[in-house]
């Protein structure tokens, strides 16, 4: 299978299938024979595609009666050749079109010129954009996202915020991974990479982080292998360090797969004391367990635990406690563009009532004097700031601890204390609450 229909392949797999595009990739290159160029043609075509999907829609709309009509599969093999002709200079648009009216004709002779028309018309008319009827629309169009989020963040945020929001969004991440300090220094990791051809930077924002800039695959590196580094985003690294952690201290972390987070709460207590890694899908903890056995971690005890549901045995058990929930993930957007169109305003509505129970039973798990960092990579108000003023509202020996991290143009210092983290190319979109249960 050439890299543009394996690419169709996984745009089905993901717009029609609700797959997560990284898993739907993962799984087509596992039974694709391409090398590495190949291979990322391909994951190009689908992260692109998949991020500028509406701007694609709206465009394929100036050419067709109904847009709606079009069969599920035959408009992503319009969807990746637009977008391989209006956002790829390195591919000739004629490669694009034949290869798309190619991968067409597999489906019907009346699909191949279908798609054929369509694009040829696309390419004489480059320049053409829709009407639109409003400001928001325009910007819907020129970001790529549906209307609802456009408005959604205006609202939260306003105007200027929601644009910053929605350009980091859209920037394509940089790899970054978290120096394991059990086993080495940065400066000796810092140079163990250059030395072994990697074009390296000192992190965006955390002291742990170093930015992979260019190199071959991570998980192939001897210092991964050795445990010497852990892949984790910027943003995902400031979280463990406020937990003022110590030494022999007991800590949870409730929902803890891939365990990124446990891992480095056992290597800031120097592997030294107990971290309890809960997590509601067993199969998730052999990952954890896989992690720290590579990272050299040994005090991380894996259990499954459902965090909604109270358990008594657990009350006041904890100097520490990490709640890092189940959110709308709309902070994660330039990772998994698929976000953009698989969630709405129910689906962000229906998950607060799950955080909610799990911050209810987080609290009584922790103990007097103990510290709760809770966390989400979301952007929405509701998940963030919003929760943090409930579990305050509920709980007369709960307060909020101020956070401060230093200055960085994409940190909100909020009113109340907490931190929001916008998106760029080195951080997800993320947020932070610190708080403390008094004694009373």
């Amino acid at each position: 299978m050439n890299s543009r229909k394996l690419a169709t392949k996984v745009l089905d797999s993901v717009l029609n299938g609700g797959a997560y595009s990284n898993i739907a990739l993962n799984n087509a290159f596992k039974t694709a024979d391409l090398d590495i160029k190949d291979k990322g043609l391909v994951t190009e075509i689908v992260y692109g595609t998949i991020k500028y999907k509406q701007s694609i829609d709206d465009i394929i709309a100036l050419y067709v009666k109904d847009i709606n009509k079009i069969d599920k599969e035959i408009i992503n093999v319009l969807r990746s050749a637009i977008y391989q002709i209006k956002y790829l200079d390195k591919i000739p648009p004629y490669a694009a079109v034949n290869e798309a009216v190619n991968i067409a004709k597999k489906h019907s002779m009346s699909s191949s010129k279908f798609v054929n028309g369509v694009l040829r018309n696309f390419l004489r008319n480059k320049e053409k954009e829709p009407r639109f009827k409003d400001n928001k629309s325009k910007i819907a169009f020129e970001y790529s996202f549906p209307r609802w989020l456009v408005e959604f963040f205006t609202k939260q945020y306003g105007e200027e915020k929601a644009l910053d929001i929605l350009k980091g969004l859209n920037m394509t991440p940089k790899l970054t991974v978290r120096v394991n300090s059990l086993k080495s220094s940065y400066e000796e990791l810092l140079e163990e990479l250059e030395t072994e051809g990697y074009d390296v930077s000192e992190g965006f924002a955390s002291p742990d982080a170093i930015v992979i800039n260019r190199g071959s695959s991570i998980e192939g590196n001897k210092a991964f292998r050795d445990g010497k580094i852990f892949v984790q985003d910027e943003s995902a690294m400031l979280v463990s360090s406020l937990l003022e952690l110590e030494e022999n201290m007991k800590v949870a972390d409730l929902c803890s797969a891939p365990g990124g987070k446990s891992t480095h709460i056992a290597e800031l207590m120097n592997n030294k004391g107990e971290v309890y890694s809960f997590d509601i899908h067993s199969n998730k903890l052999s990952l954890i367990e896989d992690n720290a056995k590579r990272l050299g971690i040994e005090i991380i005890k894996t259990e499954k635990q459902d965090a909604t549901e109270y358990n008594s045995s657990l009350e006041n058990a904890f100097d520490r406690v990490l709640l890092d929930v189940p959110c709308s993930g709309l902070g994660i957007i330039r990772k998994k563009p698929e976000i953009k169109w698989q969630k709405d305003l129910k689906s962000l509505k229906e998950i607060q009532s799950i955080q909610k129970k799990i911050l209810d039973n987080a609290w009584k798990y922790l103990k007097p004097g103990g510290v709760m960092v809770y966390s989400t990579c979301t952007l929405n108000k509701e998940e963030n700031e919003e929760n943090v003023r409930y579990l305050l509202n509920n709980n007369e020996d709960c307060q909020i601890e101020k956070i401060y991290i230093g200055t960085l143009p994409n940190f909100i210092y909020n009113v109340d204390g907490t931190l929001t983290i916008l998106p760029n190319e080195y951080m997800d979109g993320f947020f932070i609450g610190k708080l403390r249960k008094r004694q009373v």
